[in-house]
Formats: C-alpha cells, sequence, structure tokens
C-alpha cells in the first residue's frame, strides 16, 4: 500500500498551525479522532486527493482561516496525489477521512465496504480533459479516444472513472483505450511535453499551466455544473468529506464539528471574490502558473463549489448511471444510494 507521496505546507502562524503527516506517523492505534493534541483538542487526519488542486481547495482553506480550530479540531492534512490512494490508506485506518469524489463510495458500496459523503463540497467534478496540441487534429471528441493513451491521477481515481465513462458514452468501449496514471501537476504536464499521454483529465492550476506551455487545449470541460450535465448526462457531485460509516457511528460530535467547518469554508468561498479566496492559499500552490492567472482559472470555475454543502438531489442517481455504465464492479450490484451519503450534519451545521 502506497504512502502519500508527497506533504505539503507548514503553516508559520502557530494558531492556524498545519501538521501535514504521512499515514500512521503518531505511532499510535487508537483512531485519530478518539485523539486528543497537547491543546486539548481532537485530533483527526484527513488525507486530500491532490491538497494543492482547486477542486479541493476549501480542505486548505478551512485550515487557513482557522475554522478547524476554532472548532477545537487539531486537523492533520496529507497529501496523496491519487484519490484511490487516499481511499486505501482511509481503509486501513490509517487516517480518519478522506477529501476526495463522491464516487468512491458508490463504487466502495459495489465492493461491500461502507462509507459515507458527510458535506459535498463541489456540485461539478472541476475536471477537463485536455488533449495534446499536436494531437487536436485528430481528438475532436471522446469517440476518438480508440486506440489512444489517456492520463489519470491514478488507476482506480475518479478521474479514471470519469475518462472510461466518456468512452463509453462516446461510444468506445474501454478495452480500446489505455489508462495512463499519471498524477497532476509536473508529472501530467512531463507526461504531454514527452508523448506519454494523447490526452489526459485534470483539474485547476495544471490545467492553466498546460495551456500557458502551449501543450494542450481543453476538449471536454466539465469545470461547471452545465458542463458535467452535457458531458455525463446529469449533476454529478464530486468532493466531499467521505469517512467510514462505523468511525461516523462512533465520532458523531467529532464529524459534526468537521462539517461545520467545511460548511462555513464553503459560505466563506462564496461571499468572497476569487482574488481573496487565492489570498488565502499558500505561495506554492500558484508559483506554477503564476497568481495571475491562478486567480483567473479560480473565477472561471468558483461556481463548482457548493454553496452549502448539501448533496444535489439528483446527484448520486447520476453518478450511480455513470459508473454503471463501464464498470463490472458496480454493473449488476445493489447499491442503496441513500447510505453512500448523509445530509443530517449538513442539515445540523445551518441551525
Amino acid at each position: 500500500m502506497s504512502l502519500p507521496r508527497r506533504v505539503l505546507i507548514g503553516m508559520a502562524a502557530a494558531a492556524l498551525a498545519l501538521s501535514a503527516t504521512a499515514c500512521g506517523s503518531s505511532g499510535t492505534k487508537t483512531s485519530a479522532g478518539s485523539g486528543t493534541s497537547g491543546g486539548g483538542s481532537t485530533t483527526v487526519k484527513l488525507m486530500v486527493g491532490g491538497l494543492d488542486k482547486q477542486i479541493y481547495l476549501p480542505a486548505m482553506l478551512s485550515q487557513r482561516l482557522g475554522y478547524f480550530q476554532a472548532a477545537g479540531l487539531n486537523v492533520q492534512l496529507s497529501d496523496e496525489p491519487a484519490g484511490v490512494d487516499a481511499e486505501n490508506q482511509m481503509l486501513a485506518g490509517n487516517v480518519d477521512g478522506v477529501v476526495g469524489f463522491y464516487d468512491h463510495n458508490i463504487d466502495l458500496q459495489a465492493k461491500g465496504k461502507q462509507t459515507e459523503s458527510v458535506v459535498q463540497l463541489l456540485q461539478a467534478p472541476g475536471e477537463v480533459e485536455m488533449v495534446r496540441t499536436d494531437e487536436a487534429g485528430q481528438i475532436k471528441s471522446a469517440a476518438d479516444f480508440k486506440g489512444k493513451h489517456l492520463g489519470v491521477t491514478g488507476l482506480g481515481s475518479s478521474t479514471n472513472f470519469l475518462t472510461k465513462a466518456l468512452a463509453v458514452h462516446a461510444g468506445v468501449p474501454v478495452n480500446q483505450i489505455t489508462s495512463v496514471p499519471v498524477e497532476a501537476g509536473p508529472t501530467f504536464i512531463a507526461a504531454m511535453q514527452h508523448h506519454q499521454i494523447d490526452a489526459g483529465m485534470t483539474t485547476e492550476p495544471t490545467i492553466t499551466a498546460l495551456i500557458q506551455k502551449h501543450l494542450a487545449q481543453p476538449l471536454i470541460d466539465m469545470r461547471t455544473a452545465q458542463g458535467a450535465r452535457q458531458a455525463l448526462g446529469g449533476t454529478y457531485p464530486s468532493s466531499c468529506l467521505y469517512l467510514r460509516t462505523d468511525w461516523v457511528s462512533t465520532h458523531k460530535d467529532t464529524v459534526q464539528k468537521l462539517v461545520n467547518a467545511f460548511v462555513k469554508t464553503l459560505k466563506w468561498i462564496n461571499a468572497h471574490s476569487a482574488a481573496e479566496v487565492a489570498g488565502k492559499m499558500p505561495a506554492a500552490y500558484y508559483t506554477g502558473v503564476g497568481m495571475d492567472a491562478y486567480v483567473k482559472a479560480l473565477q472561471n470555475e468558483k461556481g463548482m463549489y457548493s454553496p452549502d454543502g448539501l448533496m444535489p438531489a439528483d446527484g448520486p442517481k447520476t453518478v450511480l448511471n455513470v459508473l454503471s455504465g463501464f464498470s463490472p464492479d458496480v454493473r449488476g450490484h445493489q447499491v442503496d444510494l441513500s447510505k453512500t451519503y448523509t445530509n443530517t450534519f449538513v442539515q445540523q451545521a445551518g441551525q
């Protein structure tokens, strides 16, 4: 089982201290949600499927705004570029929860493992299928994916799910495409530059970096709810905080505090400009593209963030339909969507 490939960002301000740690480094066998830090706050370990991605921005922003600490939580954020690896770390008990895509909860239930989303952060995938500039004349839609090498963050990741979904929707069987795990950021860019992939699915700020370098251009844009509906046939909720259901049932107070912090962060995002949001992020997040480009990218996709943290009513069914279209792990299996998410904590956060 892989450990996180990189651990990001130490905070300067003690009040907002971030301990970005590798999995299991505390040396304790008890769940982190049960432990306490020196200051008497509850320690929770969350792994994020790419801390510097704008689709997961609410995790670091909650930390930077001090909302976790104000709730009495010592939240340790660790980074794992491929969401499927973050999922595995949670299932192994090395971290308490994952900030990743909702679709993992459906996939896991079909495999007999019960997890649930407790707060929805995005109401659209925030992903774009980028085609290599010199392949743009040959790949004009997903119908042209046959025989192509397509970049994804990891095999079994949500980008892999979505790539297969686009192919099948366009009439291309999944056995006629090759998924290539290239993570995001510099490794994704290098894969484009060295022609290891013909196209690939990624997020901001990698999208902007590819365009700036003239290496790739957008082919299928799912950074808005409208774009997701056009590409996938309905609302596709993506980034969320999800945890094992047994952990939720035994740590309800801690889960409520986490959700309270995330809901406050979502409201803060919707009440502030892209520039103000970007100004709260670590400088390392935008050094590759520059602050101006980072802000512009965020402004273009700011509508992807949920205004309230609730699961969109038609979202789970759309995700199930998408996964059932290509995944033998999901197709034909009984899935109880009501057990893959809960709105209870978000509704209580608003009271």
